[in-house]
């Protein structure tokens, strides 16, 4: 279940976030650790196995600085469900509070998926040939079986009957291979797709939560038959809406819940973002706010700490699920947070600010760098676009500075700056910039693009 953690060492795991994130040595070496602890703990002794819980992880530092991103990277790694919420949506203050639970259901929904897309990647062939089957049935209907004529005594195969039958196969073979061939698939034939048999069940009663809610919907859509209904598409369509009902029917349902359980309480990540905005600023007074961000933390605390929850495919435990915490704490300390869930967060990584050479190495070596992904935007317009060296420093420059200036939203700023510059670009192509173009950015362009408005001060249009 956690073979990719095996293959991969806590410095081939940093190595592997260096694809992707710069700087930031502190924190991608305390989540390599945290990772590959999931592995020890699972080839531990089984007489203490049970009792090895994770060291959670508190990332502290501003936006933009790749905390998220760390997070995200890990679990992909890992293949491993993921699911990130944002804590002060949790709050109660101008905002129904929502049930703090519903992260956990979220994280098996995630894993459920990821187990059912596995399972039909396996069983995909034999769909394959079922849709295909399918198709072809309403395409050339199969004659059921020979029907000899009562007054035919004759042995000759060549006879009538069993030449219709015959002949329907031969038929069937040739329209097989056409569709094998991709000759039909603008053709239109009508096909029987099922649909839920429960419509508008999406009101809770009084009194119900989610998890109730979603197990007497499954429940009695288990009673319901399964109802049907025709449809003309084209084969190209039907096969795309047949191979994932073919696909579904072929998995153990009870196997997929039973796995993905597993994989939530055993690998399972949950990024808590904006902790910072529960916590209450230290040396104010009770009452307001304050209170209902200190019963977020205190309703977060038992599900951090290992409790029981209920979900729609069954009950998982959330004691070696890894809680990944993250706030600025411009405002708020640290310490400002209860103390209880202060010990569920054992370790505290502080994440640095971005410096002008970070964002210079962020527009050049990850392997989703922004440069790459226009250069990418455009090839699909057959047009060459390609950064020089003194473009990226300058343009780096100029991020770093905009942060400065105004207000920090570290690589964010990127994702601005890289708009501004490009913009007459992206418009001009195709229309004024045609196919096989190339074109250069240099210092130059990205100086008369971005640099008067450095210059003046007037950085209003940089502000997201």
């Amino acid at each position: 279940m956690l073979d990719n953690i095996a293959s991969l060492t806590p410095a081939q795991i940093v190595a592997e976030l260096d694809k992707y994130i710069i700087g930031q040595k502190d924190a991608k070496r305390n989540v390599a650790i945290a990772l590959r602890n999931r592995w020890r703990r699972m080839n531990a002794d089984e007489s203490i196995k049970g009792d090895i819980v994770p060291n959670n992880i508190l990332m502290i530092g501003a936006t933009g600085v790749g905390k998220t991103e760390i997070a995200r990277r890990l679990a992909k790694i890992a293949d491993a469900p993921f699911t990130k919420v944002e804590a002060s949506k949790f709050t109660e203050v101008g905002y129904v509070g929502r049930d703090v639970e519903s992260m956990v259901r979220d994280l098996v929904e995630q894993s459920v998926n990821m187990v059912k897309t596995r399972m039909k990647e396996e069983v995909k062939q034999k769909a394959a040939e079922m849709v295909e089957d399918i198709i072809l049935d309403a395409l050339i209907p199969p004659i059921q079986g020979r029907t000899h004529s009562p007054v035919s005594t004759t042995s000759d195969p060549n006879a009538m009957p069993d030449n219709d039958y015959e002949l329907n196969e031969r038929t069937r073979d040739k329209f097989r291979e056409k569709i094998r061939n991709g000759d039909l698939e603008d053709r239109k034939i009508e096909i029987r797709v099922s649909q839920s048999a429960m419509p508008g069940m999406g009101v809770m009663g009084p009194g119900m939560d989610e998890a109730s809610m979603m197990n007497i919907q499954e429940m009695i859509s288990g009673i319901m038959p399964k109802k049907t209904k025709k449809r003309k598409v084209t084969i190209a369509e039907a096969r795309k809406i047949l191979l994932e009902e073919e696909a579904s029917k072929l998995i153990d349902m009870d196997e997929v819940k039973e796995e993905a359980i597993f994989k939530a309480e055993n690998s399972g990540v949950i990024f808590i973002d904006e902790i910072d905005k529960v916590a209450s600023a230290s040396n104010k007074g009770g009452g307001g706010p304050d209170v209902s961000r200190e019963g977020v933390q205190r309703d977060l605390l038992p599900i951090v700490e290992g409790s029981s929850v209920s979900t729609k495919y069954g009950i998982i435990n959330t004691d070696h699920i890894l809680f990944i915490a993250a706030g600025a704490f411009h405002v708020a300390k640290p310490s400002d947070l209860i103390p209880e869930l202060q010990g569920r967060f054992p370790i505290r990584v502080e994440l640095n600010s971005l410096t002008k050479d970070d964002f210079y190495q962020i527009l050049k070596f990850p392997k989703n760098a922004l440069t790459k992904q226009y250069e990418a935007l455009l090839a699909s317009e057959d047009v060459e676009l390609t950064f020089n060296d003194e473009a990226l420093d300058e343009i780096a420059s100029i991020a770093f500075e905009v942060n400065t200036e105004v207000e920090n939203i570290g690589a964010r700023r990127l994702h601005t700056v890289m708009s501004r510059l490009l913009n007459d670009i992206l418009f001009d192509v195709p229309d004024k910039i045609g196919a096989n173009a190339r074109i250069v950015v240099d210092r130059a362009m990205v100086q008369e693009k971005l640099s008067g408005m450095v210059k003046n001060r007037d950085l209003s249009q940089y502000i997201l």
